[in-house]
C-alpha cells in the first residue's frame, strides 16, 4: 500500500474528517489556527503575538482578503512562501512561520490548503500589525543567508525500508505538524539543530517562550495517540501551548494518522541520562517538600504519586516532571493547568500555588516529585522557581 493511499484511507475514515473538506483537513493538521487566530479574533485574521530575541513579531492575515490578507496570492505565490519563506512582495518571513516544516508538504495538500483558505474562509479586512524589531535588525534581506544555511526546499520523500505508515507519520511530524519548532532545540542562529529523525537533536526536547517542550523520541504509542486526541491518556495530560495544538489541530486527525505519528515517534531512539550523573537533593529540602506535598498535593495525585487514571496525571514518571528542564513542571505548580475541551472529553482543572508557597517551597516540592517514587531527576533551587514566576508577568 503506497503512502498516498493509506493518507487517503485514513482520512475518509475519520469521523471528524467526513465532516471536512481536504483543505480543511490540511489546516487543522498544519495547526493554521492556533497561530494564525489571535484571542477573542477572527478565525485566521492574524495578530498573535511571538516573542523572539531580537523582539516581538505577529501572524499576519491569511484570509482572502485582497487587501489585507492572501487573497492577492497566485497558487504560486502561496507555494512560495509555504515553501521558501517569501511573500509576494518579495520580503523574508521570519522562520518563526515553519517554512522550513511546510517545504516537505506534498503538491495535493499545498492546493488543497491553498483552496480552502481561498474558497471555503470568510475574508475578514483585519490589517497586519508590524513587528516592535527596531531598525536596522528588522532588516529582511539577512534572511535570505539565514535560509541559504538552516534551510532544506524540497519535499518530503519517503524512506526506503520503511513502512507507508511509518512514513505517513514523518510527512505528518516533519512536514505539516512542524513538530520539531516546539520540541527541537535551536542553535546559535535560533535554527532547528535537526529537521527529521536523521539528527539525534531532533524532537529531544526544547525551551521556547517561557516552556519546555518535552522530547517526543521513544513515546509509548498508546500514550502518542491519547494524548494528540484528548489531551490526556491513562497516566499523563499536556500543559501549556501543547493544548492549544490539541484544541486547534490534532484532535481532528483521524485515528489512522494518529496512530501513523505514534509509530514513527516510538521509532526514534530516546536519550536517556545515567542515573550516576544526576546530582541528589538535600535531605532536609526533600522532607520540607514531602510535607508540602502531602498538605496541597496528594489528595488528587496520591500518596505515591500515582493520579487517577484518564483523570488525574501520574507524577511518578511523568516526563514533564523529570525533564532536564522543569520550566513547564514549574509553571503548572505556580500558575495551575487545565487540560483541552474536545470532542471527547471537558477540561480537567488544576489550581495554582503560586499564591500560596514561596520560591523556597516550591522548589523543595519540585525536588521531591523529581527524586520520589522511581523518578531520577536533578532537584531545583529557588532561583529557578523565581525566574519561572517572572513568566506569568511577561
Amino acid at each position: 500500500m503506497n503512502l498516498r493511499l493509506l493518507c487517503l484511507i485514513g482520512w475518509l475514515t475519520s469521523g471528524a474528517a467526513l465532516a471536512m473538506s481536504a483543505g480543511e483537513y490540511v489546516a487543522k493538521a498544519g495547526d493554521c489556527a492556533a497561530c494564525h487566530t489571535a484571542p477573542g479574533g477572527n478565525t485566521l485574521t492574524g495578530g498573535m503575538k511571538f516573542p523572539t530575541p531580537l523582539g516581538d513579531i505577529y501572524a499576519t492575515n491569511i484570509t482572502s482578503d485582497v487587501l489585507y490578507g492572501i487573497g492577492a496570492y497566485t497558487f504560486e505565490d502561496f507555494d512560495r512562501a509555504m515553501r521558501q519563506g517569501i511573500a509576494k512582495d518579495g520580503h523574508r518571513l521570519y522562520p518563526a512561520m515553519p517554512y522550513t516544516s511546510y517545504a516537505k508538504m506534498s503538491a495535493e495538500d499545498m492546493r488543497a490548503l491553498y483552496g480552502y483558505l481561498m474558497h471555503e474562509v470568510p475574508a475578514h479586512p483585519v490589517a497586519n500589525r508590524e513587528s516592535d524589531i527596531s531598525w536596522p535588525l528588522s532588516m529582511r534581506w539577512p534572511l535570505a543567508v539565514w535560509s541559504a544555511l538552516f534551510h532544506e526546499d524540497h519535499p518530503y520523500q519517503p524512506e526506503q525500508g520503511q513502512s507507508a505508515e511509518w512514513n505517513r507519520g514523518a510527512y505528518l511530524v516533519q512536514g505539516l505538524g512542524h513538530c520539531g519548532s516546539c520540541h527541537t532545540p535551536r542553535g546559535w542562529a535560533m535554527q532547528e539543530k535537526g529537521l527529521d529523525s536523521k539528527a539525534a537533536e531532533f524532537l529531544s526536547g526544547a525551551e521556547l517562550d517561557g516552556w519546555y517542550a518535552p522530547g517526543l523520541r521513544g513515546l509509548p504509542p498508546d500514550e502518542v495517540v491519547a494524548l494528540l486526541k484528548s489531551g490526556r491518556s491513562q497516566h499523563a495530560a499536556v500543559a501549556g501551548p501543547m493544548s492549544d495544538v490539541v484544541v486547534h489541530s490534532t484532535q481532528y486527525l483521524s485515528d489512522a494518522d494518529l496512530n501513523s505519528i505514534a509509530v514513527y515517534l516510538h521509532s526514534l531512539t530516546a536519550v536517556i541520562p545515567k542515573a550516576s550523573n544526576i546530582p541528589l537533593a538535600a535531605s532536609h529540602s526533600l522532607e520540607a517538600g514531602k510535607q508540602t506535598y502531602a498538605m496541597y498535593c496528594s489528595t488528587c495525585h496520591g500518596d505515591e504519586g500515582e493520579g487517577s487514571d484518564y483523570v488525574i496525571p501520574a507524577l511518578m514518571g511523568n516526563r514533564v516532571i523529570t525533564a532536564d528542564n522543569p520550566l513547564t513542571a514549574l509553571r503548572v505548580v505556580l500558575e495551575g493547568a487545565h487540560t483541552p475541551i474536545t470532542q471527547q472529553t471537558m477540561a480537567t482543572v488544576m489550581p495554582g500555588y503560586g499564591w500560596k508557597l514561596t520560591d523556597r517551597q516550591a522548589a523543595d516540592l519540585m525536588s521531591y516529585l523529581r527524586g520520589s517514587w522511581g523518578n531520577q531527576a536533578a532537584p531545583v533551587t529557588a532561583e529557578q522557581v523565581e525566574a519561572a514566576r517572572a513568566l506569568k508577568k511577561q
